[in-house]
């Protein structure tokens, strides 16, 4: 399987964060993790990518998702 750049900007308490989070460690997919409740650099980074300043917001190889798709992060990931 190929190496993907994977970034998931997300909070601590956010419970579709950690669903994708995990999602993504059942698969061996190695993952940034930003928490935007922490940097407020990057929260505004997470927002200019995707629109959006709801969580998770998930970047894999430059494609952004929104929330968790797992049909979406499976596509862009090549997962069957």
């Amino acid at each position: 399987m190929p190496d993907h750049n994977v970034t998931v900007y997300s909070t601590p308490t956010c419970p579709y964060c950690k669903q994708a989070k995990d999602f993504l460690k059942q698969h061996n997919i190695k993952y940034a993790e930003v928490n935007v409740a922490d940097d407020e650099k990057k929260a505004q980074e997470m927002i200019e990518k995707s629109g959006q300043m709801g969580v998770p917001v998930i970047d894999i190889d430059g494609k952004i998702i929104v929330g968790f798709d797992k049909k979406e992060m499976s596509k862009a990931l090549g997962i069957s």
